[in-house]
């Protein structure tokens, strides 16, 4: 028996994957093995012929950042024109819209703003609460990360006041790839490996659920890759707090990182990839943002279970030069072309239509 069928052997049978393992798959797995394997998991996770989606807007409450991400071609130094902190209208106005089309979330994140406060924050997510009924994802950990390092105050003591203030659950946005070798190069002003994954195991053990997400694609290497499989794995065996997994390819238009955009072939075996390896991670979502309708809809047969968001708005892949839309039909009849019955869900995959 080759390597690769003693480890296919151990997907079958639910064997937890090595890293070591994971890499011998990345390098030498033949793609629709990977994908027979992983659509296997899924399957067994999900055996409902069942595809979700929600319907949300992300919301960018400001776009003025100090992080300075070389991947990112959304944030605006202060005092650029184009530089921005949303208006209490401009808010209003995009949640309306939202709850007519059938949305039961936002997704509220923002730049590090220099000047915005744990208290600015904090009003921003009462004033939501207190003229609409929706469910808050909102605030990245190196968001959280800053508030409480700006307010002098614990990781416990920040979440607790988000959430008094009407936070329901936090994106895993700002993960990138969670070595610091490769954070320090394409991110130095944002928060290390070790603190994004403090903030979501604080969050979780106060009781708020996250998601968990992958930027792959630009100056990492496979093995760092896989090591932020592990560490997305590592947390989740302690706090189970993760809902779901979102891979998805950095876009190098616009920004300060010169590559070639990543294939969706190797799109597709990251992600089949990333369904075998965190076995503890109920869902796996594509990433139609990224990789068009097409894509994600092969993705199904790849280990993804969920196709996200309709994104009512999206702003910082499309200031990459991605845009790709997918209206709430166009979604179903991807989801049901692809023999899957297409249901609706909230952010604790809830199922609501």
């Amino acid at each position: 028996m080759t390597q690769i069928e003693s480890i296919l052997n151990k997907t079958i049978k639910n064997d937890r994957l090595s890293e070591k393992e994971a890499l011998i798959f990345y390098h030498e797995a033949d793609l629709l093995e990977l994908a027979h394997c992983a659509n296997a998991v899924r399957q067994r996770l999900h055996p409902e012929p069942i595809v979700t989606y929600v319907v949300d807007r992300n919301i960018n409450y400001t776009n003025i950042c100090l992080s300075e991400c070389r991947f990112c071609a959304f944030y605006r130094p202060t005092d650029h024109a184009d530089a921005y902190v949303i208006s209490e209208a401009d808010l209003k106005q995009k949640i309306t819209e939202t709850i007519e089309l059938g949305g039961t979330q936002i997704l509220l994140q923002g730049g590090i703003h220099p000047e915005m406060s744990l208290d600015d924050h904090a009003d921003l997510l009462r004033f939501i609460k207190a003229h609409f009924k929706i469910h808050i994802h909102g605030f990245s950990p190196p968001e959280i990360h800053q508030m409480a390092v700006k307010a002098n105050l614990s990781l416990k003591e920040t979440i607790t006041i988000l959430m008094d203030a009407g936070l329901d659950s936090i994106p895993g946005g700002g993960a990138e790839i969670l070595m610091d070798r490769v954070r320090q190069k394409i991110s130095p002003g944002k928060c290390s490996a070790d603190q994004w994954l403090e903030v979501m195991r604080v969050a979780h053990q106060l009781g708020l659920r996250s998601s968990a997400t992958m930027m792959f694609g630009h100056i990492e290497t496979p093995e760092e890759m896989v090591g932020h499989l592990a560490k997305i794995r590592s947390l989740q065996d302690e706090t189970g707090g993760f809902t779901a997994f979102i891979p998805w390819t950095f876009q190098p238009k616009n920004t300060q990182i010169e590559v070639s955009p990543t294939s969706s072939a190797v799109y597709l075996k990251v992600l089949a990839l990333s369904r075998l390896f965190l076995d503890n991670i109920p869902n796996v979502q594509a990433s139609w943002v990224t990789q068009g309708a097409k894509i994600a809809q092969v993705a199904l047969a790849f280990g993804a279970n969920d196709l996200g968001s309709t994104m009512i708005e999206e702003n910082v892949v499309a200031a990459a030069g991605v845009k790709f839309r997918l209206p709430k039909e166009e979604m179903i009849r991807l989801i049901e072309t692809a023999g899957y019955a297409a249901r609706q869900r909230d952010c604790f995959d809830r199922l609501v239509a």
